[in-house]
């Protein structure tokens, strides 16, 4: 036998397992999608897997422009993106987020945290004393329906669930609250000016308002109000705002080769932390439409309520709420 005659021997025994390798290609199209879980199934995928590479390296020698050769470089490539894709396991990913990446962010954020903090109080008492002093420039922070009814001696908060039931209200108030935090957050990009201007802004606005329900009697209110709501969702504000602030400083002082590069980094961290925000403002909304609006909830329920659901948020940024203390402890005992 010549050598074109074994050639073209070889070339038709290898178009022969057409069909062979048709069936590779669905069952790793199978594998892949989760559509079956037999342990047989399995086993003949790495079996075909091993036998496509074979063929493959025959048909670029023996019939490179074939399509038979493209239609195996394509099964080859399915048959190793399922084999060798890397282990998914959601929950695990999960539990490592807020157990260990999360903490590790806040610890990161904790100078940032501190003096975008400081500055929120400071805006809260330069807004108090603005309207506590000049009545008048309540107009700038308030608007006309909240002036005029604080001025008749109501809160704008009074009688709400009469007019908005509960869920909407909820749903009303965690939306704005995501908003103001995926603003705060996202603001750090303008070299973390427009996060600075948001945290003041906000600032300002709280303690304008206390101070001018102040001088008509209904501060008292405002705080039985706000109180079970207010800790977490005001923290959270800062939380996003600090998160803001050191997206900005990768600006303006690159930790990485390029201001491109630092930015990325910063923003992918930071980012985690909004993961966390976001499920502690559907809390808040919820509370803000049950429970803050609700003249049924005596101000010691709001304390409890206000009080643990903060406890709740420093566990949940700790890691603890995810055992982190239980694996520190038994990592250090291998030590």
């Amino acid at each position: 036998m010549t050598e074109a005659s074994r050639e073209r021997a070889l070339r038709v025994a290898l178009l022969s397992r057409s069909d062979t390798w048709r069936a590779a290609m669905e069952r790793a199209q199978r594998l892949a999608h989760g559509d079956t879980n037999d342990v047989a199934e399995a086993t003949r995928a790495v079996e075909d897997y091993r036998q496509l590479a074979r063929d493959l390296a025959s048909a670029r020698r023996l019939a490179p422009n074939a399509r038979a050769r493209e239609y195996l470089e394509a099964a080859y490539a399915k048959s190793h993106a399922t084999l060798h894709r890397p282990v998914s396991h959601p929950w695990y990913a999960v539990v490592s987020l807020f157990r260990d990446e999360i903490p590790e962010v806040v610890r990161w954020l904790t100078p940032h945290l501190v003096w975008v903090t400081a500055l929120f109080v400071l805006s809260v008492l330069a807004g108090h004393w603005m309207v506590r002093t000049y009545p008048e420039l309540i107009s700038l922070f308030a608007s006309p329906d909240l002036i005029a009814s604080v001025e008749r001696g109501n809160l704008w908060t009074d009688g709400i669930l009469n007019i908005v039931p509960s869920s909407v209200l909820s749903a009303r108030v965690l939306a704005n609250n995501v908003v103001v935090s995926l603003t705060a957050f996202c603001a750090g990009c303008l070299f973390g000016i427009g996060t600075l201007y948001l945290v003041s802004l906000n600032g300002l606005m709280l303690g304008a308002v206390f101070a001018f329900t102040a001088l008509h009697g209904l501060d008292d209110d405002l705080f039985r109000f706000i109180f079970a709501h207010g800790a977490v969702e005001l923290s959270i504000m800062c939380l996003s705002g600090a998160a803001g602030a050191a997206v900005g400083e990768s600006l303006i002082r690159p930790s990485a080769a390029t201001r491109r590069q630092s930015f990325q980094i910063a923003a992918l961290r930071a980012g985690k932390l909004l993961f966390a925000c976001v499920l502690l403002l559907i809390g808040c909304g919820l509370i803000e439409g049950y429970v803050s609006p609700n003249p049924d909830f005596p101000l010691w329920t709001r304390v409890v309520i206000g009080a643990s659901y903060f406890l709740f948020m420093v566990a949940l940024l700790r890691g603890w709420l995810f055992g982190r203390h239980r694996k520190r402890t038994r990592d250090l005992s291998y030590v």
